[in-house]
């Protein structure tokens, strides 16, 4: 299943042709394009479907979608072992 998932964009490459930019989906990192969005920016959140950021969500709703697809089941059948070792290190640093 493909999924429109919420991520953070935590960087952007200005020289990509087309324009990308790493997305943090919940401690998974992902290229994705975003030629769609030129104008996001750095720690605003959008929603990634095929790889391509389609559309800009604010923190509140992006933080909700996460949590309702992880208890789902469904970031772990998007992402596999990357959404398991991502929460695996998460859990550990909050441990500490």
């Amino acid at each position: 299943m493909c999924l429109a998932v919420p991520g953070k964009v935590v960087s952007i490459d200005h020289r990509a042709d087309p324009l990308t930019g790493l997305i943090d989906f919940g401690g998974v990192r992902k290229q994705a394009c975003l030629e769609y969005l030129p104008d996001v920016r750095v720690g605003e959140y959008v929603i990634v479907h095929v790889g391509v950021a389609l559309q800009r969500l604010d923190e509140a709703s992006a933080r909700a979608s996460l949590e309702l697809f992880e208890q789902l089941g469904l970031l772990e059948e998007e992402f596999g072992d990357a959404w398991r070792q991502a929460a695996l290190q998460e859990s550990g640093s909050e441990a500490q």
